[in-house]
């Protein structure tokens, strides 16, 4: 897989910018965990915590059964205590799941997460749970809570209802509602699927502006 990369970082650190096909991967392997995670309804009721062990476990199936030819190439790790910046002396966040991709491992030799995927429940009908899913997840991202040295971020919407156009839609309406309109979400352009969709998101200078890659995920 390519991986291209900046070498200096506007921010000073290793900047890390996966290409469209790593992107992808991620998405796709995000997408078959899922189907192996064994979710339920009772499952989907019980919270956010059980839900993304399940879907780890299931990323890590997909990438042990030998059916994706980029199986080697990520480690999908325990959610963990984070840092946002190498100048924080205590952890500030916990990310859900992690990913490591080995060619940045071996090139750079940086050992914090090269993406992270944020994980929230989700009904676009719910003005709170959208609400949720921006105030606690996009924005961890959009002010450098978490990704603060990425390019791309990932977030997991876990459909308590309807399907990802109606997720979105939600998410979208509460973006026109504080005025952010340039943030809402729109179809990949990455994968052409109806359930990975994206957005662009500025960030406080120095930091360059981050995209984040949506994945819903609902019952089958």
């Amino acid at each position: 897989m390519r991986i291209p990369y900046e070498a200096t970082g506007a921010i000073g650190r290793q900047y890390i910018a996966l290409g469209p096909e790593i992107v992808a991967a991620i998405l796709l392997t995000l997408q078959n965990g899922w189907t192996v995670a064994n979710i339920d309804a009772g499952v989907l009721a019980a919270g956010e915590v059980e839900i993304t062990e399940r879907l780890r476990d299931g990323m890590r199936a997909a990438l042990n059964s030998g059916s994706l030819p980029w199986a080697k190439s990520f480690i999908v790790a325990l959610g963990m205590e984070s840092r946002s910046t190498p100048a924080a002396t205590t952890p500030d966040g916990r990310t859900d799941i992690p990913v490591y991709v080995v060619e940045v491992f071996l090139r750079y030799g940086e050992h914090d997460p090269h993406a992270i995927i944020e994980c929230k429940r989700l009904d676009g009908a719910d003005t709170h749970l959208c609400r949720e899913y921006v105030v606690e997840g996009v924005d961890r991202f959009r002010t450098g809570k978490y990704g603060e040295n990425h390019a791309a971020g990932f977030m997991a919407g876990y459909l308590l209802r309807g399907d990802a156009a109606d997720a979105t839609g939600g998410v979208n309406a509460y973006f026109s509602r504080v005025r952010r309109t340039a943030e809402q979400l729109t179809a990949s352009d990455i994968l052409d699927h109806p359930n990975f969709w994206r957005s662009a998101h500025q960030r406080a200078d120095p930091r360059p502006p981050i995209d984040l890659h949506h994945a819903f995920l609902a019952i089958f």
